[in-house]
């Protein structure tokens, strides 16, 4: 992977990130972050527009607010999601744990709220950007290590400090899911979805059940989980970078 791409103020190459904010001063604090640490910047105000330059200008990623004047964010993204795999960040004021679920089963890669740190929004922004190279390339890795713990999707096995686990079924899609999705908020339907189906939605009671017994599997302190990130209200995170 060149690091150019994920880290753009050390090589020539650019990332070009295009911004869809209604509110000019956000505009304005936006462009000056992001131009200085090395970003091609573009902007629109409404998500028409924004829309009209994702597929003109093919930007790498995209931050969208959800309050836009002619139509909401989350539209804009599923809109965007059925023809384009363009990374995501939603910034929002919204802080209501359902808008972040929607957004994010809408196809958004991240959500952050309003007020944010310019540290946090650059750190999510190179894991959206690390995430679609790896799509990009078209490889698909069938070893996957964090920590002492260590995923052979091959063999199915699952080793922590060389030592084979025993997971159940439902705690190897589980996991599995969230490697997937490293780094990214998974939400709670998403993740009843894969390991037990549909028509489990919204029971949510059994992932808590089953996180903690994953968390004792593999954290060295269950009680304070390094990897196995908990979203309040939203969804679980296998954190790795």
């Amino acid at each position: 992977m060149d690091i150019g791409l994920v880290a753009p103020t050390m090589s020539k190459i650019k990332i070009a990130v295009l911004v869809i904010e209604d509110e000019a001063p956000i505009r304005r604090f936006l462009k000056m972050t992001l131009t200085s640490n090395g970003y091609e910047y573009s902007e629109a105000s409404t998500g028409q527009e924004g829309m009209l330059k994702v597929a003109s200008e093919k930007p790498d990623i995209v931050i969208l607010d959800l309050g836009l004047p002619d139509m909401d964010g989350l539209d804009v993204t599923k809109q965007l999601r059925e023809w384009t795999s363009v990374p995501i960040i939603v910034l929002s004021a919204r802080g209501q744990e359902k808008d972040k679920v929607d957004v994010l089963d809408a196809g958004a890669d991240d959500y952050l709220t309003k007020p944010f740190g310019v540290a946090e929004l650059m750190a999510r922004a190179r894991v959206a950007l690390r995430r679609s190279i790896t799509s990009a390339s078209g490889e698909s890795q069938s070893v996957f290590k964090f920590g002492d713990v260590e995923v052979d999707f091959v063999k199915r096995q699952v080793t922590v400090l060389g030592k084979e686990l025993h997971l159940t079924p439902i705690e190897y899609r589980l996991l599995a899911t969230l490697i997937k999705y490293a780094d990214r908020v998974v939400t709670h339907n998403h993740l009843l979805r894969d390991a037990w189906g549909t028509e489990y939605s919204g029971e949510t009671h059994y992932l808590r059940v089953y996180m903690a017994q994953l968390r004792r599997k593999l954290e060295k302190n269950p009680a304070q989980p390094k990897y196995l990130i908990t979203e309040p209200g939203v969804g679980y995170r296998l954190k790795v970078s």
